[in-house]
């Protein structure tokens, strides 16, 4: 039970279904599909459409997504709904002109948008109400304006260069040279007459016909490889997860191409130390997971990519022989080195998950990666494009060597946590590189010290990543300063760290307990 002296949220509370999301509209959008006798992908799929709307800094039909679906019983299914590069984008292509990278505010940082698909895909297997009676809610929303919450608008003051330099981009999103603010609207009409395509037409509404056309004209005009057949061919995946255990659950990721291999990697070396309440100090565990981080992500920089192109260990990866040689390295008084993050940080993404009243469940990410992607809009579909593409390197050879038809290493990851064959947990933590990180540290949380879903999302975060640690705010001076003696490079960063959501299923009662994180503006309902 929480302290109710403090200004905290109590979590949500159900017997039913319930939505957990980034947004207000986006958790009552779902909630109102649910209560029309919509399953839990139906719910998904309208709350993420209307987040393309109310969140565009965050997330698109230009981004990409991924999905895990638990059903009643049974494991998990991954959907893997993310874009792949052009057919001529090869890395030889990009040495032969001296990129040394991929400009993050390129056409070149543009892999085919998948999330569409995705949607289409994971509806077309398992959605229960019409397909084009989902969308209206954002189509509506487009059409006559979105007013911006706070984290909205404080994302668009902090932000906004990442659209200026795209007249297209900027007459929407800054209308009358103005910058919005809290409580100001924006609508998007070009959008909301790609969203009716989409409704209509389904995939076809997207990748082809005028959207795709619109799209591959504005990119091919920026220097893009982009054609039109790039975009037809597109197709989300289903594949198997991968997993591991952790304090007597399942937990279960996307596969690589996905960033979810270093989170179960982060669980496996963490499962060898005593982290129950009262067991380590504060700065203990910051140290911990800095030096657990530290290993799962440098080899996630080094051998993770596209499976179709690069095997990936993941059997070494997830042994106990990997999790023991790194505790074998960590010292609990001593900082151990850090790589350079070999990849440009980013923190933008949306999340949700869905419980509904058959109890299956659906986690749920979208993303644009940068915020407002790469800023390149299509004028006539009001698309903006994301950036995943910058994540691609140019040195022939690398795991992550852009290629024809490749997808990039993924930093979105949707989570499921099973117990007994069933799922107990749809979760997901935003944050860009930090999500790995991310998923080991809430369930750490749940499982380890006993915290609800709120308040696991409402604990202090720290990432270790780039050679620093990042302490948010609510990290002590003094817990900051104890680690700055153990050798770590302490900074505080400008923006939060992530943005949880999480359902946790109690089978033996039927409540259903929420979270959503404060440092977003949405929330967890439920009936």
């Amino acid at each position: 039970m929480r302290d109710f002296h403090q200004p905290r949220r109590s979590p949500a509370i159900a017997g039913e279904a319930m939505a957990a999301t980034s947004h207000p509209l986006a958790t009552l959008t779902a909630i109102e599909v649910l209560r029309a006798g919509g399953n839990a992908v139906d719910a998904a799929i309208a709350a993420s459409a209307l987040l393309c709307v109310v969140e565009p800094q965050m997330t698109g039909v230009g981004g990409d997504c991924f999905v895990l679906y638990s059903p009643q019983a049974g494991a998990p299914k991954a959907l893997n709904g993310s874009g792949r590069a052009p057919a001529e984008a090869t890395v030889s292509w990009y040495a032969e002109r001296g990129f040394k990278e991929i400009p993050a505010r390129s056409p070149h940082a543009v892999t085919v948008p998948g999330a569409v698909d995705a949607w289409t895909v994971l509806h077309a297997e398992y959605g229960s109400k019409d397909w084009a009676e989902l969308l209206q809610p954002a189509i509506r929303l487009a059409e006559t304006g979105m007013r911006l919450t706070p984290r909205v608008a404080f994302d668009f003051a902090f932000a906004h260069a990442q659209f200026e330099h795209d007249a297209d981009a900027t007459k929407v999103l800054k209308p009358d040279g103005k910058l919005p603010g809290v409580g100001d609207t924006l609508t998007f009409p070009a959008l909301a007459e790609t969203l009716q395509r989409i409704a209509e037409h389904g995939r076809k509404g997207f990748y082809e016909g005028p959207v795709a056309q619109d799209i591959v004209r504005k990119l091919t005009a920026l220097g893009g490889l982009h054609t039109l057949d790039d975009l037809a061919a597109q197709r989300t995946e289903w594949c198997t997860p991968i997993s591991t255990d952790y304090r007597g659950h399942g937990v279960f990721e996307c596969p690589p191409n996905g960033q979810g291999l270093a989170a179960l990697m982060m669980l496996r070396v963490l499962a060898g130390y005593e982290l129950g309440e009262g067991k380590l100090s504060d700065a203990d565990r910051i140290h911990l997971l800095a030096e657990t981080a530290k290993a799962a992500y440098a080899e996630r920089d080094t051998v993770f990519g596209d499976p179709r192109l690069v095997k990936v260990p993941v059997e070494r990866l997830l042994s106990e022989d990997w999790a023991r040689d790194v505790r074998t390295g960590i010292r609990m008084d001593r900082a151990g080195l850090s790589s350079a993050l070999e990849f440009a940080e980013h923190k933008h993404t949306v999340y949700l998950c869905i419980v509904d009243r058959d109890h299956n469940c659906v986690s749920f990410i979208n993303s644009l990666f940068d915020e407002f992607g790469t800023g390149i809009m299509a004028p006539g579909s009001g698309v903006l494009l994301h950036s995943r593409g910058k994540i691609f390197r140019t040195t022939p050879g690398h795991p992550n060597a852009i290629a024809p038809g490749k997808r990039p290493l993924h930093t979105i990851i949707p989570g499921m946590l099973m117990k007994d064959g069933r799922a107990v947990m749809p979760f997901g933590v935003m944050g860009g590189h930090y999500q790995a990180n991310g998923h080991a540290h809430y369930l750490s949380q749940i499982l380890d010290r006993g915290m609800d879903p709120q308040a696991a999302a409402e604990e202090p975060r720290s990432f270790a990543i780039g050679g620093v640690l990042q302490l948010e705010r609510g990290v002590s001076d003094a817990v900051a300063a104890e680690l700055a003696r153990r050798g770590h490079t302490v900074v505080r960063p400008e923006k939060p760290l992530g943005g949880a959501q999480a359902i946790r299923i109690d089978h033996a009662t039927g409540t259903l307990t929420g979270g959503s994180d404060p440092r977003k503006d949405g929330m967890a309902l439920g009936y």
